[in-house]
């Protein structure tokens, strides 16, 4: 059976636990960096690391189109670079490779 001393210290020790937790009435505040130890997905730093390749890939593509070469060469390039984003984006949302670190 427990005394009261070691019972009080059990329930400090899972307020402690709990301090941490997500509160629904705390308001979001959008201007707050990123977290990178805050676990789940980062949307936000995963679009911006996938962004200047996805626009690098996007223009080769226009300025394929843009020298009058055939479109069906200029567009056979675009799927690789879709892919290769979206892959990349995932990568980096989800921390894939976090743990390899």
């Amino acid at each position: 059976m427990r005394s009261s001393a070691t019972a009080s210290a059990d329930d400090d020790s899972e307020e402690a636990a709990f301090d941490d937790e997500f509160d629904p009435d705390d308001p979001f505040d959008g201007e707050d960096p990123l977290e990178p130890d805050a676990g789940g997905k980062n949307r936000k730093r995963a679009a911006l690391a996938v962004f200047p390749f996805l626009a690098i890939g996007l223009g080769n593509v226009v300025l394929l189109l843009g020298w009058g070469i055939e479109p069906l060469w200029a567009f056979a390039i675009l799927p690789p670079i879709l892919f290769c984003s979206v892959l990349a984006y995932i990568v980096f949302s989800t921390d894939f490779l976090d743990d390899r670190t």
